[in-house]
């Protein structure tokens, strides 16, 4: 059994300016995206996605991530508190962001970005998928530093090596799943290898979007049996978390624009 390492959630303290290790992560997710696009053009593995666009796509990006993040949060997981208690949706201090949330806002930004660099809207989005996963890692990473979004209880103590007690308010003293970590392995680390090797070859126009789709929906999917439902929500119909009912439909749209891409000649 392991023990949580209780981070200091501040990583660094400038008087009263505090940066915290979640901000930072963000950060590096940004970056990851930035110089893997790059990466991306100068291999020529980017179509006709220029330096230009990268830039618009880095700096929209970053605003529809994290405001539709935060809106996605309000509205999927606790809207009737925040309707109540309208200025704490700008208290983004307290927690609260929602990937689902934050990807519909990201893909907003791509439509902005496609019509503004006259692009067709998945040859941006098929330019994108492969940048975001590496971001997400970052996320979790972040999110196991807080000791936030912890896993469920191990049924049996000491049936896992790697069980690990929180610290967190309400995660008890029984060993629990390192979800975050499990998040940060699938989501993050997998998924990113495979889009990026399946991406290196030219495919049909929303191929690569149609894999990213199903790929996170499917590895969010499975990791959400291991990581403890929010509290104020706990498991909907069926015996689902939100975040497994929020990724259904992105497996089913996965699947679809996988089938309709690789029927289609035309390639990127």
């Amino acid at each position: 059994m392991l023990i949580h390492p209780n981070f200091d959630p501040v990583a660094i303290a400038l008087g009263p300016i505090a940066i915290r290790w979640y901000g930072l992560m963000y950060l590096v997710g940004f970056a990851a995206f930035f110089g893997l696009g790059r990466l991306r053009i100068a291999r020529a593995n980017s179509g006709r996605v220029s330096y230009a666009a990268l830039d618009d796509l880095l700096f929209f990006g970053v605003l529809g991530a994290v405001l539709g993040g935060r809106l996605g949060y309000v509205l999927f997981y606790k809207p009737a508190f925040y309707f109540s208690n309208p200025l704490e949706i700008l208290a983004v201090w307290h927690g609260g962001m929602s990937f689902h949330g934050g990807f519909l806002g990201v893909l907003a930004a791509v439509w902005y970005v496609s019509r503004k660099h006259r692009l067709r809207w998945l040859e941006l989005t098929d330019f994108v998928a492969p940048l975001i996963p590496l971001g997400l890692a970052a996320g979790r990473l972040g999110n196991f530093i807080n000791g936030e979004l912890y896993g469920r209880i191990i049924s049996i103590p000491g049936e896992l090596p790697w069980g690990m007690v929180f610290h967190s308010p309400g995660a008890g003293p029984m060993p629990r799943h390192p979800s975050q970590l499990y998040q940060f392995a699938l989501e993050g680390v997998v998924l990113f290898a495979v889009l990026w090797a399946y991406s290196r070859k030219p495919r049909p126009t929303g191929a690569v979007s149609g894999a990213f789709l199903l790929g996170y929906g499917t590895m969010r999917f499975a990791a959400e049996y291991f990581r403890e439902p929010d509290d104020f929500l706990g498991l909907l119909a069926l015996s689902l978390s939100m975040g497994q009912w929020l990724s259904l439909p992105m497996i089913l749209a996965g699947i679809v624009m996988l089938a309709w891409s690789l029927r289609r000649p035309g390639k990127v």
